[in-house]
């Protein structure tokens, strides 16, 4: 969804910086860095053969290019310029911090970000300016990495647009043809994550392929006393193998993914990439998750009874967007949530104070709560059978096109988009995108793989072999 740029914080002169910061570089050259992955521009970036601070004003000129796409809600460019240059020297004086140092990333503006505005895409949060960073962007900012700016996301999360409740990594990498990560639940901390439905909300990770979501998983992930929800034994770090085995690798794929409405081309993708796992050793079975039909419904029950219940703080007393009337207490209430929050947010929450009413608890909330038991219960079911990994779909169909996407018919369908992806988040385990082919309009297809609670290196080691039989044609940028 569009939505107008909006800026806050301290403010960023971008013809000032442009004119200051870009014009010093050869963007033929840095252009084309823009093409490769987060570890060959790391060892780029270590050999000396580029500088952070190219690398940073690349991605600014790129970024000024495309702007019609209204991807950032706040720039930090002149903040992006300085870490860059920061970088640079470090690099020079053999004083890395991490693989990520100097590496340019952008932030899902739902995480809090310190002294730069984090709205949530809301009006009633358009003036915050967090004191603090988010757990996720400080450990981010102390192993050098390059902050850009704050991304554009539906309001509070609520669309198909990263943090991921219920898709929103692994629906939107599929449709662009990226790795999407979402870690276990707990692995990853929630601190400064502005929260949407606490108990599925789990911060995701964009990659351009699977090393480097398995790198920005080992700089992210480990426990974080401010959040209670982060498990306490240590994470390792990990990489991956280049030559992988999966001879002994017992694969799952669940009947009841065969979803209604699942396009005849991501029908076929599937079925061609349990083949490509069958013909080079894996044990290939057909699974089931019997509550899979119901876990939408249960899904969207907790989702707007956690919702409801998040928004009751947007009161216009303490933070956030205010109303004039002041005459009651009450009418300031309403007019505060009325003009902050938009349709969809005011229509979850309405939905989840239903379901809240003391005479609908018993009948939605806690049936809901069983029923997300019972699917988690499946899918450890499955694994406990010897099944190491699943295989599904992420989406239902291809990507399509915005004028596809706006037609009212098919604006309903979207909200179903989530049919293959919510279930793992009401168990809490993990899964990942993988860009596989290209759609007879030459659009992206994902498949989805999902593996068994902290078992992020078997899931990420799947799927970079099927990463590297598939060979996805990613995008490259012109050198000019």
């Amino acid at each position: 969804m569009c939505r107008s740029k909006h800026h806050g914080g301290r403010p960023e002169s971008s013809l000032t910086f442009l004119t200051t910061f870009l014009a010093q570089f050869n963007f033929p050259r840095v252009f084309s860095m823009l093409g490769l992955t987060l570890k060959e521009t790391a060892r780029l970036l270590s050999e000396g053969k580029t500088t952070a601070a190219e690398l940073c004003a690349a991605c600014v000129a790129r970024a000024k290019q495309v702007q019609e796409l209204n991807v950032f809600i706040t720039e930090t460019y002149n903040t992006a310029g300085q870490q860059a240059a920061d970088s640079t020297l470090r690099h020079r004086q053999g004083n890395r911090l991490h693989v990520l140092d100097g590496i340019p990333v952008t932030i899902k503006d739902a995480f809090s970000t310190a002294g730069v505005r984090t709205t949530c895409a809301s009006r009633i949060l358009r003036d915050y300016v967090p004191p603090y960073n988010a757990t996720m962007v400080q450990r981010l900012v102390d192993r050098g990495a390059v902050l850009l700016g704050k991304t554009n996301m539906d309001e509070f999360a609520m669309g198909a647009l990263g943090s991921d409740t219920g898709g929103s990594v692994r629906n939107p990498a599929s449709y662009c043809g990226v790795v999407g990560l979402k870690p276990t639940y707990g692995l990853l901390s929630r601190h400064g994550l502005i929260p949407l439905v606490n108990s599925l909300d789990v911060p995701g990770i964009f990659t351009r392929c699977v090393d480097d979501a398995a790198i920005m998983l080992g700089a992210l992930a480990g426990h974080d006393p401010k959040d209670s929800t982060t498990v306490s034994d240590t994470f390792q770090p990990f990489s991956l193998p280049e030559d992988i085995d999966i001879t002994r690798l017992h694969v799952g794929i669940p009947k009841e993914y065969h979803a209604p409405h699942l396009s005849a081309e991501t029908l076929n993708t599937w079925q061609r990439a349990a083949d490509l796992l069958e013909d080079a050793g894996a044990r290939v079975s057909q699974v089931s998750l019997p509550h899979t039909p119901y876990s939408i419904v249960c899904y969207s029950v907790l989702c707007a009874a956690e919702v409801a219940s998040n928004m009751a703080r947007y009161d216009g007393l303490e933070f956030g967007h205010r109303g004039s009337d002041h005459s009651s207490t009450e009418a300031l209430y309403a007019q505060t949530r009325h003009e902050g929050f938009n349709d969809v947010v005011r229509g979850r929450i309405l939905a989840g104070n239903y379901f809240l009413l003391k005479r609908h608890y018993d009948h939605y909330f806690i049936q809901a709560q069983r029923i997300r038991r019972l699917i988690a219960n499946d899918f450890r079911k499955v694994f406990e059978g010897g099944v190491d990994i699943l295989l599904t779909p992420t989406t239902l169909s291809p990507a399509r096109s915005y004028r596809w996407f706006v037609q009212e018919d098919n604006r309903t369908r979207t909200e179903q988009e989530d049919v293959f992806t919510q279930p793992v988040n009401l168990a809490g385990i993990p899964a990942v995108n993988v860009p596989v082919a290209l759609s007879e309009d030459g659009l992206p297809i994902g498949l989805q793989l999902i593996g068994q609670s902290f078992q992020e290196k078997t899931l990420l080691t799947v799927a970079k072999w099927l990463e590297q039989q598939v060979n996805f044609p990613h995008l490259q940028l012109p050198e000019h």
